[in-house]
């Protein structure tokens, strides 16, 4: 619950309520949002890298997350906010499926150490191809839900915040040392303990609570339309009042609507258009036609010499 709801409560309200209500406030405070999202992501990936228990490192795996969370939704783009909606989704899904795993490893073990465990690939197969699934969606590979949160919260970052967004890349790359190195010792390798070969592979019960996370991983990561387009009314109008201006064209899918300056006609007909300035008009102000006689008289048309 903590890390797939509690955590994404503050992503929430940033979307829901600061920026809607202070939305000049939000645009001035984005870029140390976004510098202190980039510290979040390395120093979250770094202190992941060096954790010798498996729940620690998921928990600071998550600080590295949200951070890439934070960078979506103060790129101040559709891109960047709308992954940032996705990845706050995924990564519950991702998260909460590694916190049960590392529980189904600690009720079998009786410990949450890395050093505990290897060679479980054999023992526990069905369990490895679960938990190889989760992994790569932790390191955002394709076809997964992580890589199109974070793929779209990058694009978007690019757009108005190169240098911080390129800096946040390494922290895609330090995702996938960490996890594939703790798959790799958790899974691979000789068996180091006699207590390991006694541990039985996933019953039916633990397949039933993992089954519904990967495949919300796979849904996601292969038609990520299916959240997208509900959320992109919403995150239209929160890149508006962030940005102070209509989105010309929704990078989501949303085009803008742009009024019009014809009002119909009492008939139903389009009224013509009103020229805005022209070649014979140096002031740039709409050219008038000459007004017809008050007194009903047909004018006639002048003399051209």
């Amino acid at each position: 619950v903590l890390a797939g709801v509690m955590g994404k409560l503050g992503v929430y309200g940033f979307y829901r309520f600061v920026i809607p209500l202070f939305p000049d406030l939000s645009r001035q405070a984005a870029p140390a949002f976004v510098w202190l999202a980039v510290i979040a992501i390395i120093y979250g990936a770094l202190v992941a890298a060096m954790q010798r228990d498996t729940k620690r490192l998921i928990a600071y795996s998550s600080v590295s997350h949200l951070g890439f969370i934070i960078l979506g939704l103060f790129s101040g783009t559709a891109h960047g906010v709308s992954g940032a909606m996705l990845q706050a989704i995924n990564h519950g899904v991702t998260t909460g499926a590694l916190f049960l795993i590392a529980g189904i490893l600690y009720e079998r073990r009786g410990s949450n150490r890395i050093a505990s465990f290897g060679g479980l690939w054999e023992q526990m197969p069905v369990f490895g191809r679960i938990f190889l699934i989760v992994t790569f969606s932790a390191i955002a590979l394709p076809l997964t839900n992580g890589f199109v949160g974070e793929f779209l919260i990058l694009l978007g970052a690019f757009q108005t915040q190169p240098l911080a967004a390129g800096i946040a890349t390494t922290g895609v790359i330090w995702s996938a040392v960490y996890m594939l190195w703790m798959f790799q010792r958790v899974m691979y390798g000789p068996v180091r303990r006699p207590e390991v070969r006694r541990l039985h592979d996933l019953s039916g019960a633990e397949i039933g609570r993992l089954a519904p996370f990967v495949a919300v991983i796979f849904l996601f990561g292969i038609a990520p339309w299916l959240f997208t387009r509900i959320m992109d009314p919403s995150v239209t109008a929160v890149v508006e009042q962030f940005t102070g201006k209509p989105e010309g064209s929704s990078s989501v899918g949303v085009p803008a609507i742009t009024p019009s300056l014809a009002a119909p006609s009492e008939t139903g007909e389009e009224a013509p258009q009103i020229p805005l300035g022209g070649s014979n008009d140096p002031s740039g102000l709409p050219l008038l036609e000459r007004a017809e006689p008050a007194t009903g008289e047909i004018a006639a048309p002048e003399s051209t010499p």
